[in-house]
């Protein structure tokens, strides 16, 4: 058992240290002035080569855009789970534990989202609506991967029926894969933009994943006790 609480600790200390590295690369790797103002992105080779290739589609950028009510709708059903359990037990200390940490990991969650908005690193590949916006990490990919991903780590804790269980992980699974696919190919992203959503996201739900686990063993040592 410690040996797996150490390799999760040190997991998430690798997934912090590759997200860190990997933004810097990003800032620092190969830059040029590709963007449609001229300033620069990282990776300009690569990220120009899927650029071109791709090009952008107003069809599938809408359907992504949209899409990102699906992630936030999964963050408003735990919402209401919790209040149905504190409703039905009329104190805030018999709401599940789990809930608590899940939340915490949307706040953490929402500050990583808002802090890449304002450091802006770079640009989008094109102007959409007449505007620039900032790009990097693709934040579709980063509520896709970070809310979808929490679901399913917290999905076999609520749902005890196995079959309901599958079909519901592997709907998450679905939207999820969908929604990244669907933002690359929209062409509203540089490459290196949705890479880091997905490093990033990883990241943050080790860390979540890490925290649950060992709750789950302080709560199976209480028993015993």
């Amino acid at each position: 058992m410690a040996k797996k609480k150490n390799l999760l600790i040190y997991m998430c200390l690798l997934l912090f240290f590759m997200a860190v590295v990997y933004t810097l690369m990003v800032k620092f790797i190969d830059v040029g002035a590709i963007a449609p103002d001229k300033s620069t992105v990282g990776f300009s080779t690569v990220n120009t080569y899927v650029k071109d290739w791709i090009g952008f589609h107003s069809t599938w950028y809408k359907v992504t855009k949209y899409s990102a009510i699906i992630p936030i709708g999964i963050v408003g059903c735990y919402g209401l789970y919790g209040l149905y359990q504190l409703i039905k037990n009329k104190s805030f200390a018999k709401v599940d534990k789990k809930l608590y940490v899940l939340a915490g990991f949307y706040v953490v969650f929402a500050l990583v989202f808002f802090l890449f908005e304002k450091l802006a690193l770079n640009v989008r590949p094109f102007m959409i609506e007449g505007k620039l916006e900032a790009s990097y990490p693709s934040t579709h990919t980063l509520l896709a991967v970070s809310i979808c991903g929490s679901s399913l780590l917290m999905l076999g804790y609520y749902i005890k029926n196995k079959k309901l269980l599958n079909v519901l992980n592997i709907l998450t699974w679905i939207i999820m894969i969908a929604m990244v696919v669907g933002r690359l190919i929209s062409g509203a992203h540089w490459l290196t933009d949705i890479l880091g959503g997905i490093i990033i996201s990883l990241f943050l739900l080790m860390v979540l994943y890490t925290v649950l686990f060992f709750m789950e063993n302080k709560e199976k040592v209480d028993i015993k006790k």
